[in-house]
């Protein structure tokens, strides 16, 4: 038998010729660091060194690697000081160069050769340009974007400043991220373990006349096989669930699914935004039917009249809508200089979370346990219960740790449903995880948008009119929320804010980062930027005079200091191969929190332990509490026990809309006062007169206990002006408030999260590339709890923007259905290569009505980015763009004065 040596240890190599050797080192050996995203070679999350070099381990071939040695990430650090962690780890974690931390191990392990290869090239502590290290980690991808810190991370390592042994790093979980020891829903392995395989369709619309599953049921090696078709027996897209098998290895589950005998009838079908909406298209679902249909948007879809395929007009948030229309085709009659009106579309967007959907479940009697890659334990924890009437106290929802989500894993999966289904037949713990093209076809995606918007400014420079009427692709989901956000931002007289949903036969949208923001916005702002044009104002200036929003009133002020902005007042050439133009564009989200939020905090055994069901999806919600509580009891971060990632511990909040931070501050503060008093109450001694560390003595002496608190409502009497911006769209926003409440168990509290963006871009005009250079972001959402993972969901929020408007486009044939950009190697994500430089500027006023002064980043800081890219490509070159993601070959059809499909 060959063997190999991993880590110092001797290994043995499987006798199967097709085993690949990261089949070896994650299932044989265990070191589950190694990560399978891709299974191309595109992400770079397998990378291993093999004999010192990186090589990525799901293509190589396990008998390849007879007689070598080869390093993961668990093994980097051995030998290297008291703690055996390498300087790239320990840069990485000061630099918070991380977030999800799922493509953190290979980064590691490609990094660290780069950092002992510079060193040993005699070159010291030299530091190695931006350049240079891209290229050394282009063949890696972060879909957190955490790129800023890596480069900052790599750089201060190779220069020598993380050889000692000493590190305090911001993330208190970051070492568990940088060796390859979190563990996540794809890492978990229980004895008798199946591996489950879901069957989809093939076809875009059929009836399945016939299913039989016998041949499956028959083959040796298969633990249970189950339909997953609903009543009707209909598919709507290709991809939807038919069937679901459990196997002792992949390989025969994917044997048995290909058994499967499937008799259907095909139906027609239509693909696409366009198709859909012509008049003889194929009906995608028929009245008795339409309660199937997806949700896009974060909250429950408010009821709306369907036309054929086309679901809308959504305009609850309109505002005198027939005095726009009137005032808007006068503008146009007359020709009035002043009217700006286009039709913009955006790209679909996918998720492509890095960890795929992920589910182990496991049946211990009657009580269930389920490992899930999801982004709200204790909702999926209800819904199951609910599901398959079980006490709450019979289930157990655990998400340790989350490799991405953005949005697409806040809801109870068909991953989960069948992973428990076929569990509960096979009598065994079954793990489904979805391969690249599962992951990049059917977990959802950010509609792509048409956008027709009318703005007319008023004689007196007032904003007078607005129209936005958008169609959403959703494919077999409803509820796109876009135009209707144009009403919470620039108040005009008169808007007309119309939403449609375009339903086809394509796999559902899911909520993604600021669900209807980022195209709204780019719509908005570059119509806000034209009229800026046409009235002779600098943007700043015109966004101040129509904006009255306080805290983006202060972020106006910041942009237009700005030397770069000053200083591109100045006529700009628009000659030449490269031409330099900067841009800005505003963006808000909600201030969103999660009624019912509950934090435990107790002291066990001389530590304070922090517990809520909530977890952390790369955003940091562990270091959020733990800074919270260590600032109250002046202990360091690491001092605190932070427990999340378990339905088990009291109610927590989901990870989405940016409402962790916002839910979990105030019970935590409420329960630190509870927590004193009863430490106070309980002590024997008092601290020794002039402690420093008074707090540190007490709970050191005090015994066992435990006190929680539930998130409060704010105090308006902190606030008086603010309220919620639902309530400055009247009656309707009033009642829009009234139903996330009801029915999503979210809160719209009072004031604006809000950014600014000021982007300086480089156009080449003969190939059509764009360059971002520098980004300037200026973000108010109040008090911020941990600056450093602040920053990284600042630059990451942008990251995913730029990839939005310059790159990001989820391929579709108009034909069959089938998505084309099923891997990675086709749906091009931003490299550290496309990073540009940064500042980020907090300010941190605006919300002391919140108990602890803090609310959610990721979302608003992604909003403003794709129309502050256009812009600046305007200001370079003269040309608006009105499609994205930018393709060259857009850009350059523009350039000519053409179009390009």
């Amino acid at each position: 038998m060959s063997t190999m040596t991993v880590n110092g240890r001797a290994a043995p190599l499987p006798d199967d010729p097709d085993a690949l050797l990261i089949d070896v080192v994650r299932d044989a050996l265990d070191l589950t660091g190694t990560k399978l995203v891709c299974g191309a070679g595109v992400c770079g999350a397998c990378t291993v060194l093999v004999d010192g070099a990186p090589v990525a381990s799901c293509l190589m071939p396990a008998r390849a690697a007879a007689g070598k040695t080869v390093t993961t990430v668990e093994g980097i650090g051995q030998g290297i000081g008291q703690d055996r962690l390498h300087p790239v780890q320990k840069a990485f974690m000061a630099h918070d160069a991380l977030q999800c931390g799922f493509c953190t191990p290979g980064f590691i392990v490609e990094a660290a050769a780069f950092h002992d290869q510079w060193r040993a090239a005699a070159k010291g502590t030299a530091i190695p340009s931006r350049d240079e290290i891209g290229a050394a980690l282009s063949g890696h991808l972060c879909r957190c974007g955490a790129y800023d810190g890596i480069f900052r991370a790599v750089a201060d390592a190779c220069a020598g400043r993380f050889d000692g042994d000493n590190i305090a790093s911001p993330r208190v979980e970051a070492r568990a991220k940088v060796t390859g020891a979190a563990k996540y829903t794809v890492d978990i392995r229980h004895d008798g373990q199946l591996e489950g395989v879901i069957l989809r369709s093939e076809l875009a619309h059929a009836r399945i006349t016939e299913l039989d599953l016998s041949p499956a049921r028959a083959m040796a090696g298969v633990g249970a096989v189950i339909s997953l078709l609903a009543d009707d027996r209909m598919v709507r897209y290709v991809g939807q669930p038919i069937a679901a098998i459990a196997a002792k290895d992949r390989k025969t589950a994917l044997a048995a699914i290909a058994a499967i005998r499937i008799t259907s009838e095909r139906l027609p079908s239509v693909i696409g935004l366009d198709a859909a909406r012509k008049e003889d298209a194929p009906i995608v679902f028929e009245k008795a039917s339409r309660k199937k249909a997806g949700n896009v948007s974060e909250g429950a879809p408010a009821p709306a009249a369907w036309n054929g395929n086309l679901r809308g007009p959504s305009s609850a948030f309109s505002s005198k809508a027939g005095k726009a229309r009137n005032w808007l085709s006068e503008a146009r009659a007359s020709g009035n200089p002043l009217l700006v009106e286009q039709t913009f579309r955006t790209g679909t967007q996918s998720h492509a979370c890095l960890e795929p959907h992920a589910t182990v479940a496991r049946f211990d009697g009657d009580k269930l346990t389920v490992h899930i890659s999801t982004q709200a334990v204790f909702h999926v924890m209800e819904l199951l219960a609910k599901r398959y009437k079980l006490k709450h106290e019979n289930i157990r929802v655990i998400a340790d740790h989350v490799g991405g989500g953005f949005g697409s894993k806040g809801a109870l999966g068909i991953e989960t449903i069948a992973a428990i289904d076929l569990a509960r037949e096979a009598k065994s713990p079954v793990r489904i995880a979805y391969d690249r093209h599962e992951e990049l076809s059917v977990t959802g995606y950010r509609p792509a948008a048409e956008l027709k918007i009318a703005l007319l400014p008023s004689a007196e420079g007032g904003l007078k009119a607005l129209s936005l009427v958008t169609h959403a692709d959703t494919g077999t989901s409803v509820s796109s929320t876009i135009a209707a956000l144009a009403r919470l931002i620039y108040p005009a007289e008169a808007k007309e804010l119309t939403d449609f949903d375009v339903v086809s036969n394509l796999p559902p949208g899911a909520p993604f980062r600021g669900p209807g923001g980022p195209p709204m916005a780019f719509a908005l702002e570059q119509a806000i930027d034209e009229a800026a044009i046409r009235m002779k104002l600098d943007p700043i200036l015109l966004r101040k005079r129509w904006d009255p929003n306080p805290n983006r009133q202060r972020l106006y002020d910041w942009a237009a200091s700005l030397d770069v902005w000053r200083e591109a007042k100045a006529v700009r050439s628009r000659n030449g191969r490269y031409r330099r133009g900067v841009g800005v564009a505003t963006g808000y989200w909600l201030y969103l929190w999660q009624p019912g939020s509950k934090v435990e905090l107790a002291v066990k055994d001389g530590r304070i332990v922090a517990s809520t069901a909530t977890q952390d999806i790369g955003q940091g919600s562990r270091t959020v509490i733990a800074n919270t509580v260590a600032q109250a009891f002046g202990l360091e971060p690491h001092d605190i026990d932070v427990r999340i990632g378990d339905s088990n511990l009291p109610e927590g909040p989901g990870a989405g809309g940016s409402r962790s931070t916002a839910s979990v501050i105030p019970p935590t503060l409420l329960a630190v006062q509870k927590l004193k008093a009863a430490i106070e109450q309980s002590a024997k001694r008092t601290p020794v007169a002039g402690s420093n560390a008074p707090w540190r003595e007490l709970i050191a002496g005090s015994p066992d206990l435990s006190v929680s608190a539930e998130r409060p409502e704010d105090d308006k009497r902190m606030a008086p002006g603010i309220r919620s911006p639902l309530r400055e769209a009247g009656f309707m926003g009033i009642i829009f408030g009234w139903m996330m409440r009801r029915f999503s168990n979210i809160a719209v509290g009072g004031g604006v999260p809000s950014s600014v963006q000021v982007i300086e871009v480089e156009v080449d005009t003969w190939l059509g590339h764009v360059r971002v250079l520098r980004v300037h972001t200026g973000i108010a959402v109040g008090k911020i709890a941990a600056p450093a993972l602040a920053r990284s969901q600042a630059t990451g929020s942008v990251i995913q923007g730029l990839g939005y408007a310059l790159y990001e486009a989820r391929e579709t044939d108009p034909r069959s259905g089938d998505i084309l950009s099923g891997g990675m190697e086709d749906y091009r994500i931003p490299g550290i290569a496309d990073t540009p430089e940064f500042e980020v500027h907090f300010d941190e006023g605006g919300f002391d009505h919140v108990l602890g002064g803090s609310v959610g980043i990721g979302e608003v800081a992604t909003v403003p980015t794709s129309p502050a890219l256009a812009n600046a490509i305007h200001n370079a070159t003269g040309i608006r763009l009105t499609e994205i993601p930018v393709r060259p070959d857009r850009l350059i059809a523009a350039l000519k004065g053409r179009t390009a499909a």
